[in-house]
């Protein structure tokens, strides 16, 4: 079984706007996008795991509702976000 971790760190150094940016909407996307991918995997090993995946879904959500407020505040970023996470194609 091998373990996928999550840097934060290096997720938060290239998403953040300045220097001490850790709670920024884009930094948020950035960071639930790689629970997401995380759970996707576990998820497609482990299908019977209904409690992750209500988790996941909790987080798509989430996910859904901040970039909803990144389109509406900021449309360049929106795009230029969904470009960088490769979300939508």
């Amino acid at each position: 079984m091998t373990a996928v971790t999550i840097n934060k760190a290096e997720i938060i150094k290239d998403f953040q706007r300045e220097g001490k940016d850790t709670g920024s909407s884009e930094v948020q996307i950035a960071l639930l996008t790689a629970r997401i991918k995380h759970l996707t995997q576990h998820l497609s090993t482990h299908a019977k795991d209904k409690h992750s995946r209500r988790g996941l879904i909790h987080l798509v959500n989430q996910r859904r509702k901040l970039l909803t407020y990144i389109k509406k505040v900021n449309p360049a970023k929106y795009l230029e976000l969904l470009k960088r996470l490769e979300l939508r194609k």
